[in-house]
This record gives C-alpha cells, sequence and structure tokens, in this order.
C-alpha cells in the first residue's frame, strides 16, 4: 500500500525573509521608473504608437486593476512631448451658404488670435463705418447725388412746362398727379370758354396737350430708372465709402496672416461681406424691425445678431499646449465623441448657427491620442459605429443624435468636415476584445495592434528588490508613510497570495496601492511614523474581516448543525468536498457534503444537480468522466450494469467547475466498494478518465475553508485536505493553518491519483491488477470490479428472465 506522504511546513508558504533587503525603510529607495512585469504588453504600445499606417490603432487588453490606464497615459504622454504640435481648428461663415461652415487649420495658439483678432475688428468697424457715414464729405456727395435727381426732375418738368406754354397750354399738379389745361394771356380757362373758341382752335389746343400728353408719360416712365440709378449711385457711393473705411483695418489683418492662405480667403470673404452689409454696423432707430434667420427682431437685437456671422469659432484651443494631445474620455457618449451642434430658442422656435458647434473627445486628440474604455464605449447608443466612421473616413463630421433618429425638425447644419489624425486606444477586458475580434468584422481592421497586459510576473530575488521599488513608488506617489523591511516583506507575501502561486508576484497595482493605503492608515492610527509588518498584517486582516460576513455565517450554521458536515468517524459513500464562493474582492472556501448511492441500472451516472438544472457544463462535464473512469478500468468486457447517483448536500445554488469530480468518484468508488470513507479528511481536484488527480483554483481558500470548521470543533490531529499534487505549488496559506500543521494538527496530502486517494480516505489498498489480470483481494478496485460482476450478472439475469417470459413478444 503506497502512502502519500503530509506536505511539511515549509512547503505550506513561501515566506519572504525580510533580511534579503538592504535598505532600512522604502524612504531609501528611488521611485521606479520601469514597467515591471509588462514586456509584451509594452513592446506592442510602442509599436503602436510608432507605427503611422491606417488602421494600427490598439486595443489594451487585460484584468482591472493591472495598472493599464496609467501605464498607457504615461508612455504616451511621453511620446506625445516628442511629436509635433497640433493644431488649432476653428469654424468660421460660410458667407455664401451659411448652413454649411467652413473650417480653419490653424498653427497652435492662432485660433484664439483670430478670434481675438476678429472681434477687434467687429468693434473697430462698428465706429469706423459710421464716422465715414457721417462725415461732411459724405453728406455732400450723398446730397450731391440727391440734388442731382432732383435738378432732373425739375429740368424735365420745366422743359415740359415751356413747351405747353408755347402752346397756350398750363401744367398743373393736382392732388391725383399732373394734368394740362388751356391757358389765355396766362390765365386757365374753364371749360365753357374752351368750348367758346373756334372748333380749329379747340383742336390745335388738344393735339398740344395730347402731345404734352405723351411727354409727360415718357417723363413719369423715367422717373423710376432716374432713382435707380441714383439709389444705385448712392449704394456705390456706400460701398467705396465702407471699403475706404474696412480696407486699411483689413490690409493690417491680410499682413498679419500673410503665410496662411485659409485665413486670408476668409478674410477676402469677411471683408466683401461688410461691404454688402455695412448697413448690419450703421446706428439704427431704435423700435424698427428686421428679421435674423426668419423670426422677427428687433433692428438693435437683428444687428447684433448678424454681427455673428464675422465671430470666430475656436473649435479647439492648443495654445501653450507642446507636442501631441492625449485625451482620455471617460463618459464616451456620441456628442462627446464627434461634438455637438446646440441650439438657442427664440420666439418659440429652435436656430442655430457655426458658432453654437461644440467639440467633442476627437476634437481635441486630433494630431494625438484618444484613449477610451470600450466597455464604456459599447455602452452609448450609435458611439462605436461613430467612432468606426470617423476612423474608416478620417474625417471628422459634427453629428447629433436627433438628426440621426429624425427627432427634432429645426433648422440644421451641414459643418465642413474636419481630417482626423488620431490614434485610438481602447482599454477593455479579454471577453470583450476576443468577442469584438469574432462579432464586428471592422474591428480588426480599425485594432490591429492588441497590447496584452498580465497580471503576474515571475517571483526572483531580483523581482523581489524591484518589487520593493514599486511599493516605494506608490507610496511616495500616494504621500504615504515610508515602509521598513518587513512591512515590504509581508506586503510581498500578500501579492504572492493574491497570484494564487508561490512563483509569481501579483502585479495588480490597484489592490497593492489599496493595502498600502489602508496599512498607512493603521501606522498612523497607533501613532507611528513608518508602516512596519504588523500594520501591513492588520490592513490584511481588517480587510478580510470587512468582507467575511457570509463566511462567518456560514461557519456558524456548519457548528450549530444546520449544515451536516462531519469531520470525525467514516461513512460509506459520503466525502467532504471542496467549494470556493467568490463575492469579487473576497473570496472564501467551505466544506460540501457530496454522497453517492449505487443501484442496478443501465450504465448511467446521474447528476442530480445537472438534472435539475442547478449544475453549470462544466461540472456535468467533469461527473461524465466518471462514467468513462468506471467503464474503462472496471467494465473493458461487460456491460456496466449501474445507475448511481450523485449530489451536494444542502446546496441550493448553481454548482459550477470540475474541482469536486474527484470526490465525487471517491464516493462512488466508497459506495460500491461498502468502504467507509474518513470524513475527517476534505478532497478537492479533478480527476481524468485515466483516473489522474489535475490541478484546481482556490487551493488555499479551500484548505483555509475547512481548517476553521475544524478548528470550531477541535483539531484532533487526524483531520486534513487532500489537493492535488500539482496544485503545490500554488500553497500561499494562512499563518494559523500553517501552525496547525507543524503542530501536526492538522494535514495537507498531494494526490497524483485515484488510488492514492482512495488509500489514503479508506486505509484500504487500492490494488492493482497482477499478471493475469485481475485485483488483489481485500482491496478497493477488487471489491468494486467484483461489485460491477456482480451487478452485470444480475442484469443479464433479469433480462434473460424477461426474454423467456414472453416480456419481448410484441
Amino acid at each position: 500500500m503506497a502512502t502519500v506522504q503530509r506536505l511539511p511546513p515549509g512547503a505550506l508558504c513561501l515566506h519572504i525573509d525580510a533580511r534579503e533587503f538592504d535598505f532600512e525603510t522604502t524612504a531609501q529607495l528611488e521611485d521606479l521608473s520601469q514597467v515591471i512585469g509588462q514586456a509584451r504588453a509594452m513592446d506592442a504600445i510602442r509599436f503602436g504608437i510608432g507605427i503611422r499606417h491606417l488602421g494600427y490603432n490598439l486595443f489594451v487588453l487585460g484584468p482591472p486593476g493591472t495598472g493599464r490606464h496609467t501605464i498607457v497615459h504615461q508612455v504616451l504622454e511621453q511620446r506625445a512631448k516628442q511629436e509635433p504640435d497640433a493644431p488649432d481648428w476653428c469654424y468660421v461663415s460660410n458667407f455664401e451658404q451659411a448652413h454649411k461652415p467652413r473650417v480653419l487649420r490653424l498653427p497652435a495658439g492662432m485660433g484664439v488670435t483670430l478670434r481675438d483678432d476678429m472681434q477687434q475688428l467687429m468693434d473697430d468697424l462698428r465706429s469706423a463705418i459710421p464716422a465715414a457715414f457721417e462725415s461732411d464729405e459724405y453728406r455732400a456727395r450723398r446730397e450731391e447725388i440727391e440734388e442731382e435727381l432732383k435738378e432732373r426732375h425739375e429740368k424735365a418738368f420745366e422743359e415740359l412746362r415751356q413747351r405747353a406754354e408755347k402752346s397756350s397750354v398750363a401744367l398743373i399738379r393736382t392732388p391725383t398727379g399732373m394734368s394740362f389745361a388751356p391757358t389765355r394771356k396766362g390765365e386757365v380757362m374753364s371749360s365753357d370758354d374752351f368750348h367758346k373758341l373756334p372748333k380749329q382752335e379747340q383742336q390745335r389746343t388738344e393735339a398740344a396737350v395730347s402731345s404734352l400728353q405723351e411727354g409727360l408719360e415718357v417723363i413719369i416712365h423715367q422717373l423710376p430708372q432716374w432713382k435707380r440709378e441714383s439709389l444705385r449711385r448712392a449704394r456705390e457711393l456706400d460701398r467705396d465709402v465702407t471699403k475706404a473705411a474696412v480696407t486699411h483695418l483689413m490690409d493690417e489683418l491680410r499682413k498679419k496672416y500673410a503665410a496662411h492662405s485659409q485665413v486670408l480667403a476668409y478674410l477676402e470673404a469677411v471683408e466683401q461681406s461688410v461691404i454688402d452689409n455695412a448697413d448690419d454696423f450703421r446706428h439704427q432707430e431704435e423700435g424698427q424691425e428686421m428679421t435674423f434667420l426668419g423670426i422677427p427682431v428687433s433692428r438693435a437685437a437683428g444687428s447684433a445678431a448678424t454681427l455673428r456671422r464675422y465671430k470666430v469659432n475656436v473649435l479647439v484651443d492648443r495654445g501653450g499646449a507642446q507636442g501631441a494631445p492625449v485625451v482620455y474620455e471617460n463618459n464616451p457618449s456620441l456628442q462627446n465623441l464627434v461634438g455637438r451642434i446646440e441650439h438657442l430658442a427664440q420666439m418659440g422656435a429652435l436656430l442655430t448657427d457655426f458658432t453654437l458647434i461644440k467639440p467633442g473627445a476627437l476634437h481635441r486628440a486630433n494630431g494625438g491620442y484618444l484613449i477610451l474604455d470600450a466597455h464604456k464605449l459599447l455602452l452609448q447608443p450609435y458611439a462605436w459605429e461613430a467612432l468606426k466612421r470617423a476612423l474608416k473616413s478620417h474625417q471628422l463630421r459634427v453629428e447629433s443624435l436627433e438628426q440621426l433618429l429624425s427627432i427634432i425638425s429645426t433648422v440644421s447644419l451641414e459643418p465642413e468636415p474636419i481630417a482626423l489624425d488620431v490614434k485610438v486606444v481602447l482599454i477593455g477586458e479579454r471577453m470583450l476584445y476576443y468577442l469584438l475580434y469574432q462579432y464586428d468584422p471592422e474591428f480588426i481592421e480599425l485594432f490591429k495592434v492588441a497590447a496584452d497586459f498580465h497580471d503576474d510576473m515571475d517571483r526572483s530575488p531580483e523581482n523581489h528588490r524591484l518589487y520593493a521599488r514599486l511599493i516605494a513608488t506608490l507610496a511616495h506617489k500616494e504621500g504615504l508613510l515610508a515602509l521598513d523591511r518587513a512591512a515590504v516583506a509581508r506586503v510581498i507575501e500578500y501579492s504572492v497570495r493574491l497570484a494564487d502561486a508561490a512563483d509569481k508576484l501579483s502585479i495588480r497595482t490597484r489592490d497593492i496601492a489599496d493595502i498600502l493605503r489602508e496599512s498607512d492608515h493603521w501606522a498612523r492610527d497607533s501613532g507611528r511614523d513608518i508602516v512596519t509588518g504588523p500594520d501591513v498584517q492588520q490592513a490584511i486582516d481588517a480587510k478580510i474581516y470587512r468582507s467575511d460576513r457570509l463566511r462567518e455565517r456560514l461557519q456558524e450554521e456548519i457548528r450549530r448543525g444546520t449544515l451536516l458536515i462531519e469531520t470525525q468517524g467514516a461513512v460509506t459513500g459520503q466525502v467532504n468536498g471542496l467549494s470556493v464562493v467568490d463575492l469579487g474582492e473576497f473570496a472564501f472556501g467551505h466544506p460540501s457534503r457530496i454522497s453517492a448511492r449505487v443501484r442496478l441500472g443501465k450504465g448511467e451516472v446521474i447528476d442530480i444537480q445537472r438534472e435539475i438544472d442547478l449544475g453549470g457544463p462544466i461540472h456535468s462535464k467533469g461527473v461524465l468522466t466518471l462514467g468513462g473512469f468506471l467503464g474503462g478500468r472496471y467494465a473493458i468486457d461487460r456491460p456496466l450494469a449501474l445507475s448511481a447517483s450523485l449530489v451536494f448536500e444542502q446546496t441550493y445554488g448553481q454548482v459550477e467547475g470540475d474541482s469536486a469530480s474527484s470526490a465525487e468518484l471517491y464516493a462512488l468508488l466508497s459506495a460500491l466498494a461498502e468502504v467507509p470513507i474518513k470524513q475527517s479528511l476534505a478532497v478537492t481536484g479533478s480527476v481524468d478518465q485515466y483516473g489522474r488527480i489535475q490541478a484546481i483554483g482556490g487551493v488555499n481558500e479551500k484548505i483555509e475553508g475547512f481548517f476553521d470548521v475544524c478548528r470550531q470543533r477541535e483539531l484532533t490531529g487526524e483531520q486534513g485536505v487532500m489537493i492535488p499534487a500539482a496544485n503545490v505549488k500554488h500553497l500561499m496559506l494562512r499563518r494559523d493553518v500553517i501552525e496547525a500543521c507543524a503542530a501536526g494538527k492538522f494535514h495537507v496530502y498531494p494526490v497524483t491519483t485515484i488510488d492514492e486517494g482512495i488509500e489514503l480516505l479508506t486505509g484500504m489498498p487500492a490494488g492493482e491488477r497482477d499478471a493475469n489480470g485481475l485485483f488483489p483481494d481485500a482491496t478497493v478496485n477488487q471489491r468494486v470490479e467484483v461489485r460491477l460482476m456482480v451487478m452485470a450478472e444480475q442484469a443479464r439475469s433479469y433480462s434473460a428472465a424477461f426474454e423467456s417470459g414472453g416480456g419481448g413478444q410484441a
């Protein structure tokens, strides 16, 4: 009978000797400037931000708490400082098509300068243009035009009057217009006197009046033309006066922005618009009305509103910034990404113009880097599709959700798109990356670089020293007390436990930073100016205590006998399995009673949890493996004529995982061999079809969970836990467990096969087949095989009796 040796105390936990460090406190250590444990991810990030081909955006994947955000931001900031300054972006009015604002790309800081210059220009024009129109020269020229029109009118009528006078006809002005009347000796004749004239004279007078009437009609038809000509000359005068007032101001700006063709073209358009709309700058009478975007407004308000067209909307101001921008958007909604167009309420209507265009994160990051949380991005409606459109088209269009969905009907804008040059970095978990890769064909076209962050690193003396510097760096950045060597050693031990492997160190810096902050609190609370090992231990214990209410309640129910768990004696077909409850930041183990019953049947191993939909697929896989083991070992040349049922007693929730499959097999073998199992031992480990014990997760929590149950009842020296030998390297047990093992009151047994485990559980040899292929007598395997042979014979007998009795006839 092979014996499994219990593990020595030294194999149950890694102890970091504080004497291996050559410093007294972390205050003596330099801050860590390098990223530890992430060589692969760092290479991927550097490659991703270095390559400038299309589609090489980055997806940083890995578990939360590994410093992904901090590391990515630091690397991008360092790179961005070496890159050219990103430009300013401005929207200005399109004077030809007001609903299609134009975009200006300017050197960093010039956008604000141009905006201020345009504001100053408007202020100057508000005074210069009215002053020009109030000058004596303008008034004289305007009066000259008006006088010329008046003289022209008077000359035409005077000539007509003289013609009439020669024909003894008078030109008379009446309330209804102009008319002609015959005269004699300078006096207008009455109708009666006219009719007393000779017929020939009457005809001559009527002919003269008709001719004069035609001349009057010609003059009347010419009057509007003369007036239009006068107005044209007045407008030309106004344009000349306005141009004279504007040109010298514009020339100053043109000289200032001579190197920027876009600005020069814009200034040219501004000058033409100001000349065409000089009335907007002249003093208007209060109370007059005009329209703005079709809405009636007062003249003063309308002038102010129309002058908005000359403003400069500085969308992105990079003045004072150096290098490329690095932007992190915490709320990546559609509008926060691509910008938005705001509206003003005016007389019950919603109005907008280019000054109400607001930037998004892509605008601010243009020319640099944009960091986004992938999960948050995908939660926002239409944001993911908008980001992909922008990256594929290399253009940034301001889109509003209301217009996309046609929710509102308002005066809308179509801003000129902005050329997009940005490197996007998405940060998310691995599963999210694989789901996008699988289900979104555009994803891999746009995010070709994956930077995969580890959550642990190899443990070595060199890495211990690097980890000590990491601890010192975190403490320094957080303004925490320095740690002594013992405290550093205890933090590293805590890191090993987080990594769930004695040869690894956790690099989930969030968890390490949390324990440092809490250790600092307890040290200050005790009046110390240095964090010691006991302070770290107190922080760990307090952290567990805050979260272990459920564990305490479960232990209490076991102690009170509500949950039936036996830790002494032996029972056939029953074994103590071990489970882990994960509560997020805290996980704990507890024993679960597993029982097995066997009877004659059709070779089925029934998992009761699966039958009632409380067993997960991996758990069901583990149970189905048991049938393969039984058939392969005991029933190669005969049918497996049993029906077995397995159940986790007193469990009322979902059971998942195959870590209890070895325990279920032990219970099944015990029931078949009718050999009792020691209840002082608990079991964890999965099993394959060949009976080999395989590694599982949560081994530390499981051992500690059974230890707590045994300790509250009394440690007898016979209790312990059987674990897969492959899990020995993962052991990082609590100190109270190690002390009990060192005192011989508790034991941990590494097991590699089912045979080793069944011998330990039953005290009976497992047995191996001899040269004749038979198991030795008084062994577990022999008893199981005999029981199965009896069942097979019984099944054959029942089948024969059934057929001979006519049960097989139709």
